[in-house]
Parts: structure tokens; C-alpha cells; sequence
């Protein structure tokens, strides 16, 4: 196969073996149009010995030469349209597998993304993963199309245009393609020098791609600090970088084009000169040859003038699967280890012992913690910032797997022996950065469940508080959200992502201080509905506030890391602690 020993392309062979039909139709297309192509240059050819004989006597009659001539004429019209009609087919071919190839490449890609753990994207930039899946796997595309297109015309071309000269004048042909392995050990050393500048120029493309996202995300905090000027001055250093390694990139390609032209038009000197001289000495019969030899050679221009835009090509496909291969070849943290068993939860959930690290800053989160919710009940957690609550809701969603000891179990079983799907089916979860998609509020909504009528949709929000604000909206349900939900309130985005966790009607529900931009009034009015609905449902809050916790069936004070207090409220506020304190402090500000 074409490139297959190119070591990072060798993934890409089993699209060859995927498209072999299409790949083989275009490959009998491709050699009718240069076989017919060949042809246009033997009637030109036996037209200039017609007007040869005509000059030389042996033809004395004008109207035999018209004659003949017409006939020519009408066989390379005939040629022509036809090499046209099978080069139109042949791109027609290659182009739309090699379109269909980077649909698949693109689909395998974006898998890959979604089957990736939490801390894969914790380590990676989203500006580089974005452009891995855009510019780099369009480079990729360019490999099956225009390089495996051009790979097979130049090689037909080559062998057919080839085999017509050798029949013809064997010497001569020799002459016309003495600078060719020239041509071949250039091409080898550019492509080696293209191939490594490829690589930098799309590294740096990626960080272009980083910049400018995290730039156009977080342009309301550039604004108030008046950090335009510092930012510009950033993407511009950046961006001199990127056109320097284009710059050098280009420098090297402009090598490729020069340097055939020049052995092109050595090869055409031979073919005059040499071909001359055997016409003069009577080696070659017919000046024809000379005339069909020099279009020949003018024919293999492009062929072999593509060899240096094809390497290219496949250099920089080379590089941009060097980069997609990376990300393919990571191994999911979190594995779905029974994909084909059905496994319901019901909603206990048990912690024995679990103690937890994040091996990308290495800060132990869990120490040794312990405790108990069953089906039907709710569980508060409170606790300073960097406690450990949110790690708590991760491990329970299996975001991440315990490695450091312990075992979590959910109604009894340890929680890697369910169906991932299932699983998380089970599981309603507010993060405590909402996170809201550039889409209609309806849609937000419905993405806890595609299925879901209007009347659903107004009942969840209704359930969430965040109906009366939606219903004033111009749009009301189909007012479309900027990115990240921009158009809404801390508040209003919090309660629009209660109302797609209430929506799914898990088995277990998970709020990450998730109302936390929200008043009081209107905390105690989602808390009461919330009640209503997960009375048969495990319900997890984490918060900072006591008013959210102190009608939860049990609660757990974590510091550190540890649980340093546990039990019901009643309880807890007469024990001295941090959960008394937090309590009094609290209660002070609300008489305030």
C-alpha cells in the first residue's frame, strides 16, 4: 500500500482495507485516463510525419494530407475528452473516499476524547485537542486524497509514458531520464527536512488554537483588568514564533518546484539534442519522435513535479498522525469493565476506608474516610474549601477510580463491578461549576433527557425555581445561551443545571454546592421541592451552608481530608466543632 511504511501512517491502513472496492475502482479510472492521455501525443506525433512526408515528396497530394491530418485531429479530440472524462471520474473517486475516511477518523477521534478520564483533560489544553481533530486530521485527509490520487497518476503516468518511449527509442529514453535519481535522492533529503519543520509548525498551531480559546473564554476577566494590550502583545509574540517555523517550512518546499523545473528542462535539452543528432545519422527514422519524446517529457513534468507536493503531503500527514496517535493510543483511566451487563442501582452507597491522591498535583484529598447512605436517604457534607467533598461526588460518578485504598460500594457491590452506563444512567449530577451549552434553555434542559415533553421540561424547572425567570424571557424556553450560558446569572445557570439532573430522575442525586448563587428564600424554595421528588432517591448536597444541610439525614464535617464530625443536625449543633461554629456564625449574619 501507498506510504504504508511511513511508520505513523501505518495506523491509517485499515481505512485501505476498509475502501479496497472504491480504492481499486479509482485505481483501473486512473490507469484508462493515462493511457488515453498517451495517445494525444502518438497522433501528434504521426501528424508531424505526415506534414514530414508532405515536405519530403512523399506525399504529394494536399488532400491525402488534409485528409489524414483531420483524421489525427479527431483521434486526439477523441483521446482528450476521454483521458478528461476518466480524470474527472478518478478525482471523484479518491476525493470522496478520502472525505469519507476523514468523517470516520474524525468520529474515532472524538470517541476517543469521550472515553478519556477527567485527569486526561486536566493535563491537556482544549485549544490542542480541538486542533488535533480539525487541522491535524484534515492533514491526514490530504493523504488518501490528493497525495494517494496524485501517488497513482504520477506511477501510471511514469510506467505507461515509459513503456511508449523505451518501444520507441530506447537510447534516447535512457538520455531523457539520466536526471531523475537526482531528482530521487533530493526529494528524499528535502522530505526528511519537511517533515521535521511540519511538526513544529503544528505544534505551534496548537498553541495558537490554546491562546486565543482561553483568551476568547475568559475575555471578561481581560477586560476588567485592562489586560487587552498584555494579551495582544502575548498572541503576538506567539504568533511571530508560528510564522517563523513557516517561514522555515516554506523556505525548504521552495527547493521542490526550482529543482524539477531545472532537471525538467534538462531533460528536454537531451531529448532535442541527442534525438537530433540520431535523426541526422538516420537512428531515428521520423522527426515525430522528437516531437512525441518532448511532449512526453513535458507529460512527466507534472507527474514528477507532484513528487516533491505529494511528500510534502505525506510528510505533513506523517506529523499530524504522529500527533493523533498520541492521543489514540491512551489507555481510559476509568474502563467500563462489564460493557455488556445490564447492572440497576438502587442508591446505597458505602465508603470503607477510602483514601485518595491526585497523582497530577499529588494532593491527598480523602484520608481514611468511612461512612454510610442508604436507598432513600440524604447525605450533607461540610467542610472548609479543599476538604475533600467534591472528590467525594467524583469517586461516586467514577470520574476517577480509588488507587490509594479503600473501597467504595454502591448496594453492596464495589462500584467498578457495574456497567459504566448504567452507572452513571443512575446518577443526576450538578457540578459546582455549571456548565450550561451554546443551545436553547429548553435543550440545556432536555440534555438530562433527549426524550423529554415540554411538560416535563416546565416541571423540572418549576422544580429547580428557575421557571418564573425563564417564562420572562423574551424567547422563554427557546432563548438560545451564549458560551458556558453567559446569558444567564450565577444564580439562574445553577438552577438550569438542577433542572437537567431533576429531569433524568436518577436513582441517586449529587448537588456540588450547587446554590451557592442563590438567596436564601429561594434556596429553602428548591430544597422543599427537591424533598418532594427524592424521597425514593440517594441524595448527596454538598455545601458550605447550614441551612442546606440541616435537614439531611445524616451529616459528615470533613477536614482535611477526614471526617471529624458526623451525625444528624440537632445533634451536631450542640457538639463542639466546626459545624456549631459554622452554625452560629451563620445564624449571626442572618439576624444581621
Amino acid at each position: 500500500m501507498f506510504f504504508s511504511f511511513m511508520k505513523e501512517l501505518q495506523y491509517l491502513n485499515k481505512f485501505f482495507k476498509k475502501y479496497k472496492w472504491q480504492m481499486l475502482l479509482g485505481l483501473v479510472i486512473t490507469v484508462a485516463a493515462r493511457i488515453f492521455a498517451v495517445y494525444v501525443p502518438q497522433f501528434i506525433g504521426d501528424s508531424t510525419n505526415v506534414i514530414e512526408r508532405y515536405v519530403n515528396g512523399e506525399i504529394t497530394e494536399i488532400s491525402q494530407v488534409k485528409s489524414e491530418l483531420s483524421i489525427n485531429i479527431l483521434y486526439i479530440l477523441g483521446a482528450a475528452l476521454l483521458s478528461g472524462l476518466f480524470t474527472f471520474l478518478m478525482r471523484q473517486t479518491f476525493i470522496v473516499v478520502s472525505r469519507h475516511i476523514e468523517y470516520d477518523l474524525k468520529n474515532e477521534v472524538y470517541q476517543q476524547y469521550q472515553n478519556l478520564s477527567l485527569n486526561f483533560y486536566k493535563k491537556n489544553r482544549t485549544g490542542d485537542l480541538m486542533n488535533r481533530i480539525s487541522e491535524d486530521v484534515s492533514r491526514v485527509r490530504m493523504y488518501f486524497g490528493p497525495a494517494l490520487m496524485n501517488s497513482v497518476a504520477t506511477v501510471t503516468m511514469f510506467f505507461v509514458v515509459l513503456a511508449y518511449m523505451i518501444s520507441k527509442a530506447p537510447l534516447l529514453t535512457l538520455y531523457t531520464i539520466a536526471p531523475f535519481p537526482v531528482l530521487s535522492f533530493a526529494i528524499y533529503k528535502l522530505s526528511r527536512a519537511i517533515n521535521e519543520r511540519s511538526t513544529i509548525v503544528q505544534e505551534y498551531l496548537s498553541k495558537l488554537s490554546t491562546f486565543t480559546q482561553e483568551s476568547f473564554s475568559g475575555i471578561s476577566v481581560i477586560k476588567s483588568y485592562v489586560l487587552e494590550s498584555q494579551t495582544n502583545s502575548g498572541f503576538v509574540d506567539l504568533a511571530n514564533t508560528s510564522r517563523e517555523k513557516n517561514i522555515d517550512l516554506v523556505k525548504v518546499q521552495a527547493f521542490f518546484f526550482p529543482l524539477m523545473a531545472l532537471l525538467i528542462g534538462g531533460s528536454n535539452i537531451l531529448v532535442v539534442y541527442i534525438g537530433g543528432q540520431r535523426v541526422i545519422n538516420g537512428e531515428i527514422e521520423n522527426f515525430g519522435v522528437i516531437v512525441e519524446f518532448l511532449l512526453y517529457v513535458n507529460m512527466l513534468t507534472w507527474p514528477v513535479a507532484s513528487v516533491g507536493w505529494i511528500a510534502d503531503m505525506v510528510q505533513r500527514a506523517e506529523a499530524s498522525q504522529k500527533r493523533i496517535n498520541e492521543f489514540l493510543k491512551e489507555k481510559p483511566e476509568i474502563k467500563n469493565y462489564h460493557p455488556a451487563k445490564t447492572t440497576p442501582v438502587k442508591g446505597k452507597v458505602e465508603f470503607k476506608n477510602v483514601s485518595f491522591t491526585y497523582d497530577d498535583t499529588n494532593i491527598t484529598a480523602l484520608k481514611n474516610v468511612s461512612f454510610e447512605i442508604n436507598s432513600g436517604e440524604t447525605l450533607a457534607i461540610i467542610g472548609k474549601t479543599g476538604a475533600g467533598k467534591s472528590t467525594i461526588l467524583e469517586l461516586i460518578g467514577r470520574l476517577y477510580d480509588i488507587q490509594n485504598g479503600g473501597e467504595l460500594l454502591v448496594d453492596g457491590k464495589p462500584i467498578d463491578q457495574y456497567n459504566l452506563k448504567n452507572l452513571r444512567n443512575a446518577i443526576g449530577y450538578v457540578p459546582q461549576d455549571a456548565f450550561l451549552f451554546s443551545d436553547s434553555i429548553k435543550n440545556n434542559i432536555r440534555f438530562g433527557k433527549n426524550d423529554a415533553s415540554d411538560k416535563e421540561v416546565i416541571e423540572a424547572a418549576k422544580n429547580a425555581a428557575v421557571h418564573k425567570n425563564i417564562v420572562g424571557f423574551s424567547k422563554g424556553y427557546d432563548t438560545v445561551l451564549g458560551e458556558r450560558g453567559i446569558t444567564l446569572s450565577g444564580g439562574q445557570k445553577q438552577r438550569v443545571s438542577i433542572a437537567r439532573a431533576v429531569i433524568q430522575d436518577p436513582q441517586i442525586l449529587l448537588f456540588d454546592d450547587c446554590l451557592s448563587a442563590v438567596d436564601t428564600e429561594t434556596e429553602e424554595e428548591i430544597l422543599s421541592n427537591l424533598h418532594k421528588i427524592s424521597s425514593q432517591k440517594t441524595t448527596i448536597i454538598v455545601s458550605h451552608r447550614i441551612s442546606s444541610a440541616k435537614n439531611a439525614d445524616k451529616i459528615i464535617v470533613l477536614e482535611e481530608g477526614k471526617i471529624v464530625q458526623q451525625g444528624a443536625h440537632n445533634q451536631l449543633v450542640k457538639e463542639d466543632g466546626y459545624y456549631k461554629e459554622l452554625y452560629l456564625k451563620q445564624l449571626s449574619e442572618k439576624e444581621n
